[in-house]
């Protein structure tokens, strides 16, 4: 016969009795149940399945390194690296990128072949900037490519070989590659009323470096001739072997409508790039319906786009 507490009614005695048993019942079957299969990610393709398998297992630290669960990385133009744990391949970080300056941390990434992290002091530092790490190319030497493309450095001629892997790119020769002027960035067309001033730009880049004069159609002279209302300027840069010229135009006066033209030249040859310039009186603008803008520069979005020589990476 089974015993019950004094003064209790025998139900109740259960109802104790099991409150007692079940947390133990429920502490037994967290140990021993393995987690449930939802708890894996939904399938999808083998290799990301694998990683995330891999990355389930490792949790806070690094489980045994089994490659077979390793998922392949793709697209990595600055090559690859090992992970933090030292098993699988994973991208490396791209020149400009943050990275670890410490060694053995893996917070930010590895920087990739040819590349070294260090701390960027190009910030404005009294204002309380903090230099970043950042991945930076080893040497900043200039190449020529197979391609007959001028490079930075070695790590922007590995990315594009790496980009297209089908063109076999290699280094032809230390140094730029030598070429006829290539305009960067070309002068475009301008609408502007009398009295208001007007630049045209003109970007090129060339080796052996470009020299660059403005003309104008129907004049045979090299401007600014002796016209005290036009003026010229040029400097080097933005990026190396490249040259920018500029023609400005000071109150602008109808007889200053016509096209003009940014040659470049050098002992490989020339190039040149027409712009226009339209005049309006204020009575045109006002009967036209023109907006009263000080200056509206006709620029198709995709030329706007970048200013990256396509032959200077």
């Amino acid at each position: 016969m089974p015993r019950v507490l004094a003064g209790l009614p025998t139900n109740h005695a259960a109802v104790s009795a099991a409150a007692l048993v079940l947390p133990l019942l429920l502490l037994l079957l967290v140990v021993q149940t393995p987690p449930p299969t939802s708890a894996r990610p939904s399938p999808g393709p083998d290799y990301l399945r694998r990683g995330w398998l891999r990355l389930l297992a490792e949790g806070e630290g690094c489980a045994p390194c089994r490659l077979e669960e390793c998922a392949a990385p793709r697209g990595c133009l600055a090559g690859w690296v090992r992970d933090a744990c030292g098993c699988c391949w994973e991208c490396a970080n791209l020149e400009g990128q943050l990275c670890d300056l410490d060694p053995s941390a893996h917070f930010y990434g590895r920087c990739g072949e040819q590349l070294e992290c260090r701390l960027d002091a190009g910030g404005d530092l009294s204002r309380g900037e903090v230099p970043e790490p950042l991945c930076a190319c080893r040497s900043q030497r200039p190449l020529c490519g197979s391609d007959g493309r001028t490079y930075t450095h070695i790590c922007r001629l590995q990315e594009a070989a790496r980009a297209r892997p089908d063109a076999n790119l290699t280094e032809a020769h230390p140094g730029p590659c030598e070429s006829e002027p290539q305009i960067v960035s070309h002068p475009y067309d301008i609408w502007n009323v009398t009295g208001q001033d007007v630049i045209f730009g003109c970007e090129v880049f060339a080796y052996p470096m470009a020299s660059i004069e403005w003309r104008k159609d129907g004049l045979d002279i090299q401007l600014p001739g002796d016209d005290p209302h036009i003026s010229v300027q040029f400097r080097g840069g933005p990026q190396r072997f490249e040259v920018t010229g500029w023609l400005q135009i000071q109150a602008v006066r109808p007889s200053d409508e016509g096209t003009y033209r940014c040659l470049a030249r050098n002992a490989l040859g020339q190039v040149e790039a027409p712009a226009s310039l339209t005049v309006l009186t204020p009575d045109q603008l006002n009967s036209t319906g023109i907006p009263q803008l000080r200056s509206l520069n006709l620029v198709p979005e995709e030329d706007a786009e970048s200013e990256e020589s396509e032959d200077y990476y």
